[in-house]
């Protein structure tokens, strides 16, 4: 029979972060202990689990890059083709969680569980999150049938193409919008309440080549009195890709409109996306700009960037060939 094991991957974040006093939730410094230290101290996690655990990095979440996503996304594919691996857990920060998360659900579409886990107080506040979060995503690891990439936090179970950060201080910080959560975990077991990430086939599996470069692509928000000059800066500037967040069903100042029209017109690819936490941009026939397709601003840039670098490994090959 064969031996099934899970993988912890530790990336920093608040979760290993500490302050000079346990009272200090917000005061600290993050990704100052690292993996082994942080799984030691978490009562009953060793008992029945067989884990191994690696650094792949140690940064507060708000400084993420995309050499981090590429060495991120090389150790998970690396893991997931050993057959002993059953699943895998990543500590991170909580601010751009749900950017690595798609990112990871498009770049490797894993057939096993990808959970990526946080806390919102630091290891050493006189109540931290992490423990709990760091058991509950072991729990959902091993859970049979489990795949694609989630998140949890506050015993709350969210799928990668859905999660946000919606809250700055509150531990339960994450929401799902009008999808809802995958599910629960409720004292060391799964309530499941839909289908997991990983059988859910929105985009195609877009594949990263160190080779290739990572065109700039930026996000832009219409607001009222919005202006051209951002775009038009940003068109100087060599950008490949804008993304318009953009107010109710996608609208865009008119401004701000004929700006991402004259970029669009020169190439660049331009894609609207809603500043709305819940709902999507709903299309319109005769639309100028194509919608999101229901990603936030965040994870269409994502998209977008993949695209832009699928685009240009095919130009590569089309010029070596």
């Amino acid at each position: 029979m064969t031996h099934r094991k899970l993988v912890i991957l530790g990336t920093g974040g608040t979760i290993a972060g500490t302050a000079d006093h346990a009272s200090i939730n917000i005061g600290y410094t993050a990704a100052q202990v690292g993996i082994e230290q942080l799984l030691a101290g978490i009562s009953g996690l060793g008992t029945d689990v067989d884990f191994t655990s690696e650094q792949v990095c140690q940064i507060d979440s708000k400084d993420m890059d995309f050499d981090i996503w590429d060495k991120l996304a090389s150790r998970v594919n690396h893991f997931l083709a050993d057959e002993e691996v059953q699943g895998i857990v990543i500590t991170h920060g909580t601010d751009t969680l749900e950017e690595t998360a798609y990112f990871l659900q498009i770049a490797c579409r894993p057939a096993k569980p990808v959970v990526l886990t946080c806390a919102m107080r630091p290891a050493t506040a006189l109540t931290p999150d992490g423990p709990q979060n760091v058991l509950d995503s072991v729990t959902v690891a091993r859970c049979p049938g489990a795949s694609g990439v989630v998140v949890v936090c506050a015993g709350t179970v969210h799928s990668a193409f859905d999660v946000q950060k919606v809250h700055t201080y509150k531990v339960d910080a994450f929401n799902s919008g009008d999808s809802g959560p995958i599910g629960y975990v409720e004292e060391g077991r799964l309530r499941l309440l839909r289908n997991w990430p990983g059988s859910q086939n929105l985009h195609e599996p877009v594949a990263i080549h160190s080779e290739v470069v990572w065109p700039r692509v930026e996000i832009i928000l219409s607001h009222a009195g919005a202006s051209a000059l951002w775009v038009q800066s940003l068109v100087k500037q060599g950008i490949r890709g804008l993304v318009v967040a953009g107010t109710g069903n996608g609208t865009v100042h008119h401004a701000l409109l004929a700006s991402l029209l004259e970029a669009q017109a020169a190439g660049i690819r331009v894609t609207r996306s809603t500043r709305c936490l819940d709902g999507r941009v709903m299309p319109i026939p005769g639309d100028s700009i194509a919608d999101s397709k229901g990603l936030s601003p965040v994870k269409a840039r994502i998209m977008m960037m993949l695209e832009l670098m699928a685009d240009d490994e095919l130009a590569l090959r089309a010029k070596v060939a």
